[in-house]
């Protein structure tokens, strides 16, 4: 399962994957916005993260102007590691390495054929697993504040 939702500066590119999901048969949910009226996207993130972690395997595709700001209120969920991404290396790495739950992406800096393709590759890829889990061992202990330092 995909739970999608943008702000306003990235509705139409939520817009254009969550038909290019469903178009490949995807189950997608769909948090928000409906429309390119203003809107904070902090809500939005939060009911997508929320989404994501209560749906076991789901992921998350969130879309603002750039991806920063989305990504950045989707991280203070606990469980969740957003990735705002911008190619498709940076797509493949974040679930190989960094077992990135939810994509964030501009709806002003991306274009809707780069965006389908990183989507795409991001729910493709697998975490790898290994020395990455330690690491993400780490990230679940700061959030847990479980550590001083590391």
């Amino acid at each position: 399962m995909i739970i999608l939702g943008s702000d306003h500066a990235g509705f139409e590119l939520k817009e254009a994957i969550k038909k290019h999901l469903e178009e490949k048969g995807l189950n997608c949910i769909d948090k928000g916005t409906h429309s390119t009226d203003s809107v904070d996207y902090a809500p939005i993130a939060v009911k997508v993260s929320r989404e994501v972690l209560a749906n076991e395997g789901s992921l998350g595709v969130l879309c603002c102007g750039t991806g920063i700001g989305i990504s950045i209120a989707a991280n203070k969920v606990k469980g969740i590691r957003a990735a705002c991404c911008s190619n498709v290396f940076c797509a493949k790495m974040t679930r190989m390495h960094n077992n990135a739950n939810i994509i964030a992406l501009g709806g002003r800096v991306t274009d809707i054929d780069t965006a389908k393709k990183m989507v795409d590759i991001f729910i493709n890829t697998q975490f790898e697993g290994g020395r990455h889990q330690r690491r993400i061992n780490q990230i679940t202990a700061i959030e847990n504040d479980e550590i001083d330092e590391i």
